[in-house]
């Protein structure tokens, strides 16, 4: 909402300055998003009068003006606009002048003529941006009067960024409501116009669907003169509020739109047929807006129609065949109250946002619309002349809305807001906000009014009395509560800790859409049904994730076109899948990883990232939650991983999630120029981990022995281990795998494990022919479950 301070003080005139009328609407919850000047800077400038105006010797283009300034002389000035005319009355830059971007008047000589100051348009004063020759001023204007007094332009533009409930400051009158209340001044009540009908003409108005539309006043208007210009005060208070003039009629319910925050519409007459009908659309019609934008009607769109066509969408544009002209002379003034949930969305639905359904969304006062018309029409008179008819209204008082009394009670006031308010003062500030406090036992009975849409419940009164009364003037106190801390238990793991576990080791946290592209997860997860949004933000976030990896390689792409080759991300979040007919939230933890195993540097030669890099930092994460000897990793299969490079993670035996490295084909399709390793599991049983029990040192020496064995290539080395240590674990403490070698000395299919053994018994010292018969076992063992033989 954009306005002048200067139209606003003539509602309202508190002894305050603009700086704190600002910090007060701020405070109020009206935030001023601007104070901006109505004005360049400029002085020297006066009324003009011309007196005559002949040609230039010297220039077709120019003029030789005599000009009275309200001196003993008049002055001649050499003019160039096209619009200057004997009588016209405009503004004069006299010698010594100083206009807008400090351009300084004095005398000069053009082609041979001198001239003794400049006649100024609007824009070389910095009042508008079109060049439209000279401003002219209005013929009343007293001559040699300073030009800044008299059109006020000491003044600045207010804008302000009001939240969607408070529709009821989108006007100039609401704010000033506001302002009054703030400073504790009377308001005076508001004018009720009646114009005076002048002919019996009326045209036939019939609501259809009064549910959407349950008051509709129109009006003829005859014989207005549409070349007549709005005086020069409408004008100036509809440029400083963002609005230029477009003629007397789109003037006149331009500035009731300001004023009151009613919004209006004039049709032409002539163009009219049979009678108004406010209906819904037929499918298969089309109207062509005033931006001549045509659109498609829909069933749910309540229109302005005639017997023939529609006219406009309600509420929100007219149509371009039945708009005023420069050649209309009789109009059909429209004032309406259209509810809310009708016009909601269907502006955005063409892609519009007009003020007129800016306003009917958040919701108008339904007591308004015969006062703005006889407002109207009483401006429309003044400035275009003409015949007013009298007002044809078709309403349906059931289907206006009613305002429900609220119960507020004193004791829960003083709760909410931590502070005893005297309840005197409590009913004055209610009655200053419009409401009607009716005094009950323990509180009072309000009755808010038709322009409060957002007072509802007990809690908005409340919110308002704490508003009014200023949250400045409310005392700090510190809450006071008895908290009992509740334990910890060592079973849970903190996701932060492994968070905190994966920046240590080179990832970045990323935060990524619940919302992704279907194609693309289609390909990641082609054996999951996506869960559509009913109402989707873009066709790229159409359906819900079953999976963090869209979003990962979505963020890696981006990483790579910016030059960054070493990508390392982690997320945790949200993943949704169909479920039994029902939707399964499960929390996930995943990462990515492509380029470079270490950042460059000298000590090491530079290799990419492969699968075990990646294996080693989720087998990190298990070691932390304390479930390195439950987890495994075994031969997985899925779509989007390397069918060779792919791996199940399994917890305790159950699959918890997977890893891998992504299938060559994906890579291509979706651009990656490196390897793209991924990793996904459920959060849950990974943070559900055993607790920690202390076990006695032995006393006695360890043992290591350690052992080469051949196997096939296809044997996995984790069974080795599993088998390993199952054999005898009160004296295998460790066992490990050290190195896996395949090349020369080693037979075609085969490959040679290097087991480490480390032996201990806690009750003694282990001789050589004990630990000579645990390595035998081990050996007969792996030779019985993986045909291994020792490697000589």
């Amino acid at each position: 909402m954009r306005f002048s301070e200067a139209w606003l003080r003539t509602y309202v005139h508190p002894p305050v300055t603009t700086e704190q009328l600002v910090a007060q609407l701020t405070m109020a919850g009206l935030e001023v998003d601007a104070v901006e000047p109505v004005a360049g800077e400029f002085r020297g400038v006066v009324v003009g009068h011309v007196l005559e105006v002949e040609p230039h010797p010297q220039a077709d283009r120019l003029r030789v003006c005599q000009v009275a300034a309200g001196g003993e002389a008049p002055l001649t000035i050499v003019c160039g606009a096209p619009n200057v005319t004997v009588g016209m009355k405009a503004p004069l830059a006299v010698e010594g002048a100083v206009l807008p971007g400090g351009m300084k008047i004095g005398k000069s000589k053009l082609r041979g003529v001198e001239s003794f100051g400049m006649l100024c348009s609007a824009r070389e004063l910095g009042l508008e941006e079109g060049q439209g020759g000279l401003l002219a001023l209005p013929s009343d204007a007293p001559v040699g009067a300073d030009l800044r007094a008299y059109l006020q332009l000491d003044d600045v533009s207010l804008e302000v960024d009001l939240t969607p409930n408070r529709a009821d400051c989108l006007s100039v009158e609401g704010v000033a409501r506001e302002v009054a209340l703030l400073n504790g001044i009377d308001l005076p009540a508001p004018d009720q116009p009646s114009s005076p009908v002048s002919i019996d003409a009326t045209f036939p108005v019939r609501v259809e669907a009064p549910e959407a539309n349950p008051r509709y006043l129109g009006r003829l208007i005859r014989g207005v003169n549409p070349q007549a210009a709005a005086p020069i005060w409408l004008r100036e208070r509809l440029r400083r509020s963002g609005l230029r003039s477009l003629g007397p009629v789109v003037d006149a319910t331009n500035y009731i739109l300001l004023e009151l925050g009613q919004p209006l519409h004039a049709f032409d007459a002539a163009k009219l047929q049979g009678g108004i009908r406010v209906r819904y659309g037929v499918p298969g019609e089309t109207l062509k807006l005033l931006n001549d934008q045509e659109v498609a009607l829909e069933s749910d769109v309540l229109v302005i129609a005639d017997e023939k066509r529609p006219l406009a969408l309600a509420g929100i544009m007219g149509g371009a065949d039945s708009a005023v002209s420069d050649a209309t002379t009789d109009i059909f003034l429209e004032c309406a109250f259209f509810s809310p949930t009708a016009i909601m969305g269907r502006a955005r639905r063409y892609g519009l946002n007009t003020d007129s359904s800016h306003r009917y969304e958040r919701g108008v006062d339904p007591e308004l619309q015969r006062r703005a018309i006889e407002r109207a029409t009483e401006l429309l008179l003044e400035i275009a002349g003409g015949s007013a008819g009298p007002i044809v209204a078709a309403e349906s008082e059931r289907h206006l809305p009613v305002r429900a009394p609220i119960v507020l009670r004193a004791e829960r006031v003083e709760r909410l807001l931590g502070l005893s308010i005297p309840q005197d003062q409590t009913e004055r500030l209610l009655s200053r906000l419009g409401l009607k406090p009716e005094r009950q036992a323990d509180g009072w009975t309000v009755t808010p009014p038709g322009f409060r849409f957002d007072i509802a419940i007990e809690a908005d009164l409340i919110e308002e009395i704490g508003r009014v009364y200023g949250y400045d003037n409310i005392p700090k106190r510190s809450p006071a509560s008895h908290i009992q801390l509740q334990p910890t238990s060592e079973a849970k793991l903190d996701i932060e800790r492994v968070k905190d576990l994966l920046v240590d080791r080179g990832y970045q946290e990323a935060i990524t859409y619940s919302f992704v592209d279907d194609g693309l997860q289609h390909r990641v997860e082609p054996d999951l049904e996506s869960i559509a949004l009913k109402n989707p933000i873009s066709s790229e976030l159409a359906v819900m994730r079953t999976g963090l990896w869209v979003g990962l390689l979505d963020a890696a792409l981006k990483n790579l076109n910016r030059q960054q080759d070493r990508v390392r991300l982690f997320e945790t979040g949200l993943r949704f899948t169909r479920t039994g007919g029902g939707i399964k939230q499960e929390k996930s933890l995943a990462g990515l990883v492509l380029g470079g195993a270490h950042e460059e540097q000298w000590g090491e030669k530079t290799r990419s990232v492969d699968f075990f890099d990646l294996k080693a930092d989720v087998e990190a994460i298990f070691r932390l939650a304390g479930h390195e000897s439950a987890v495994e990793f075994v031969r997985g299969s899925h779509p989007a991983l390397h069918p060779g490079q792919n791996a199940e993670i399994r917890l305790a035996g159950q699959a918890l999630g997977r890893l891998g490295m992504l299938h060559p084909r994906l890579e291509a399709e979706l651009g990656f120029d490196a390897r793209v390793f991924l990793f996904e599991f459920a959060q849950e049983p990974l943070l559900t981990r055993p607790v920690a029990r202390f076990a006695s040192l032995s006393k006695f020496p360890q043992v290591r022995r350690d052992l080469a064995v051949l196997v096939d290539q296809a044997v996995p080395v984790g069974g080795l281990l599993e088998a390993v240590r199952a054999l005898d674990p009160r004296l295998i403490r460790q066992a490990f795998v050290f190195d896996v070698y395949q090349g020369p000395g080693v037979e075609s299919g085969k490959k040679s494990v290097a087991l480490g053994l480390v032996i201990q018994d806690k009750t003694e010292t282990l001789t050589d022919a004990r630990v000579d018969t645990l390595v035998s076992d081990v050996l007969a063992r792996l030779s019985q479950d993986f045909s291994a033989k020792l490697r000589d």
